[in-house]
């Protein structure tokens, strides 16, 4: 709207297969000033693997610590240092040698217990989550999570299918129409309604980084 081009930030990092390349497309700017201003400084991957190995713990370290001073976010950033050294020195080749699709649901489910890492800043509450992630509250909780999944069933299909390029692929089929400024825009607004209308419906919405 001003003038500004800037880079493109995620590149649909949900289809990554391993957690190497879901870093590589998700927040695309914090990791590569943490690269040019923080891993390379340190020495990079020139003083040997033990000097690389410490650099890239820092890094994390740091990455973990930039999105807020709480014992989670440090944790969420090592959880991550040490999954991604363990994909460099030890797993590649497994990784390698794995189908697309098994080392799809392998990147996925460490990304998603990092989001529960990062969500909960208080660690009885993350390990109690955790505990009734993997069925440690027994059958009842089970259902409950199966009813809240059949509730929001509609939102994760369309969450789904946007975390894929389909979307922008229509969209661009849309612009190309004699009239696909108009559609655009009346998408645009009926987003921004829908938007409104979760909003509204929930009480306290801060804005994400202010806890940062």
């Amino acid at each position: 709207m001003l003038g500004f081009e800037f880079l493109r930030n995620f590149n649909y990092p949900y289809l990554a297969d391993s957690l190497t390349e879901f870093w590589r497309r998700w927040h695309i700017s914090l990791s590569t000033w943490f690269r040019d201003y923080v891993y390379i400084p340190l020495g990079g991957n020139r003083r040997g693997r033990s000097r690389q190995i410490l650099n890239l713990l820092i890094v994390w370290f740091l990455t973990g610590l930039w999105h807020g001073a709480s014992y989670n976010f440090i944790l969420w950033g090592l959880y991550y240092g040490v999954l991604l050294i363990l994909e460099k020195f030890v797993l590649h080749r497994l990784l390698e040698k794995l189908p697309s699709w098994l080392r799809h649901i392998y990147a996925l489910f460490f990304i998603v217990v990092g989001w529960v890492i990062f969500y909960f800043e208080d660690f009885g509450q993350l390990g109690s989550f955790m505990a009734g992630l993997f069925g440690g509250h027994g059958a009842a909780s089970s259902w409950d999570a199966v009813v809240l999944i059949l509730r929001y069933l509609p939102l994760l299909l369309i969450a789904a299918v946007a975390s894929t390029p389909l979307c922008a692929k229509l969209m661009a089929r849309v612009r190309a129409k004699r009239a696909g400024g108009v559609i655009t825009a009346l998408l645009c607004l009926a987003s921004l309604f829908l938007c409104t209308c979760a909003l509204v419906d929930q009480s306290y919405n801060p804005f994400l980084y202010f806890r940062f």
